[in-house]
């Protein structure tokens, strides 16, 4: 697995606008980012003979773009499952399948008034058990674990609140964000509550966009425009059985057990990650990633993230594109290239000093991680 997970790298990253984008399905916003990558990579779409399609189809996508792929896979469209695309890219190119591979996302979720909650949404779950008490959406769960969470460790609103804040101060310096007016600890106390404890800001967004990467084998990964970004160690833990949902540990096992074998393959300790890009569908999910990756103990994340730790010039900047809260819900795909961005030196106004590994981690039903490198 060490020398699996050091087989590929990172030759391009693509994204469309974010925000409202009327007329684009979701295979064509997927292939706009699709042909930024490839651009971005110096590459055509023959250099290409891999897809992995997330969310939209894939014979769309490849009659497109022209793609002519002797490997293609398609995933499920649920966040959950981009790190698991990115492992399944990574094993293709060190097993000889294939050389290159785009991995492409495209969600008009905005346009298409979607709303991941309310009737027939029951994500797993037995509907006659949990509709009648409204847990019809993915936010109704977080906030049960949420109140959990508060109950065991006295965690506090205004604890919560400076991952919101946090995020949309590194949104204000992201050009493409949707969100970027300032958000102040008075803006979040006095938003809605959407389900209680979770209030406005504590959810992501829903908009229209679409992001691409292209990963290359490493002996092959040097011929671009820009430098190659390692991909040092993946390893996903499925957390299923019986459909437990929310887990009583917040997924705090399974995020340690992913992140060391991760850790493991790169070759990295914890205290080598400069950064952390975490999947904040919910402000309170970093809370319990944090946790699970060891960098609190359990009950502590809420005095962790304050006075400023998880911003730019802070001990472990996070999700320093704005995330899901600020940037874009892109379902963990922008968080990735916002990874690449930052180890290429190409953050902008948001560069993080020095990058040299960070760390990609999804606390959810399949729990996943992605160690990234800039070199091996």
């Amino acid at each position: 697995m060490h020398s699996l997970n050091r087989a590929a790298a990172v030759v391009g990253v693509g994204a469309t606008t974010f925000g409202r984008l009327s007329g684009n399905s979701a295979e064509q916003l997927g292939a706009w980012a699709l042909d930024n990558a490839l651009s971005d990579a110096g590459l055509t779409a023959s250099d290409v003979d891999g897809l992995i399609a997330c969310r939209v189809g894939y014979e769309a996508v490849a009659s497109m773009m022209g793609l002519r792929p002797r490997w293609v896979a398609s995933l499920p469209a649920e966040g959950r499952m981009t790190g698991p695309a990115i492992q399944q890219a990574v094993t293709a190119i060190a097993a000889g399948q294939c050389h290159r591979v785009a991995l492409v996302y495209g969600n008009n979720g905005a346009t298409a008034k979607s709303t991941y909650g309310g009737f027939g949404e029951a994500y797993g779950a037995p509907t006659e058990l949990t509709l009648p008490y409204g847990m019809t959406s993915p936010g109704a769960y977080y906030a049960l674990m949420l109140q959990r969470h508060q109950y065991l460790y006295g965690t506090s609103e205004r604890q919560l609140a400076a991952i919101p804040m946090t995020f949309r101060k590194h949104a204000q310096l992201n050009s493409a964000a949707v969100m970027r007016g300032p958000l102040s600890i008075d803006d979040y106390m006095t938003s809605r509550y959407i389900v209680e404890p979770m209030r406005l800001f504590d959810y992501c967004l829903i908009n229209d966009g679409g992001v691409a990467m292209i990963l290359s084998a490493v002996d092959r990964a040097h011929d671009h425009p820009k430098p190659p970004v390692h991909i040092l160690g993946t390893a996903q833990l499925a957390e299923l059985v019986n459909s437990d949902f929310p887990p009583e540990d917040f997924w705090r096992n399974a995020v340690r057990e992913v992140s060391e074998t991760a850790l493991a393959q790169s070759g990295r300790e914890r205290s080598d990650v400069d950064a952390l890009m975490i999947y904040d569908n919910f402000s309170c999910n970093v809370l319990f990633t944090l946790e699970g990756l060891g960098y609190c103990a359990p009950g502590e994340s809420g005095d962790f993230v304050q006075n400023g730790r998880l911003e730019l010039g802070g001990a472990l900047p996070t999700n320093t594109s704005g995330g899901h809260l600020s940037e874009s819900y892109m379902q963990g795909w922008g968080l990735n290239i916002e990874a690449v961005r930052q180890l290429r030196g190409d953050g902008g106004d948001r560069q993080i000093e020095g990058a040299e590994t960070i760390q990609y981690a999804c606390a959810s039903p399949v729990v996943s991680s992605v160690i990234y490198g800039k070199d091996l």
